[in-house]
């Protein structure tokens, strides 16, 4: 099993600045993506930012230039370093990992953690 833990949200102005942390735990597969995703009250899920086993990351558009992920491996932490942050980033931000077997994937979530952008 694995389980994820969120943190670093809260409410920030517009304009700032907010790092999102994810401490993963249990057994996680050398071949694997850890992300941020994000939901709004009747909207789904999107993905926010990923990084993939290897160094690539994948982007949404709307945080490009803005967001930042890392991870550090050896501490199985993922991090989302979120600058000049919109109103419109306020969100539940869920951290995901994906094991990838060879026959199949698993994903887990974490919990969520509240990012507000108001002034």
């Amino acid at each position: 099993q694995v389980q994820l833990v969120e943190s670093g949200g809260g409410l920030v102005q517009p304009g700032g600045s907010l790092r999102l942390s994810c401490a993963a735990s249990g057994i996680i597969f050398s071949n694997n993506a850890m992300g941020w995703y994000r939901q709004v009250p009747g909207k789904q899920r999107e993905l926010v930012a990923q990084l993939i086993s290897g160094g690539s990351t994948n982007y949404a558009d709307s945080v490009k230039g803005r967001f930042t992920i890392s991870g550090d491996n050896a501490k199985n932490m993922v991090y989302l370093q979120m600058n000049s942050l919109k109103p419109e980033d306020t969100a539940v931000y869920y951290c995901n990992l994906v094991n990838r077997g060879r026959w199949a994937s698993y994903d887990y979530w974490g919990q969520g953690t509240q990012v507000t952008v108001s002034l």
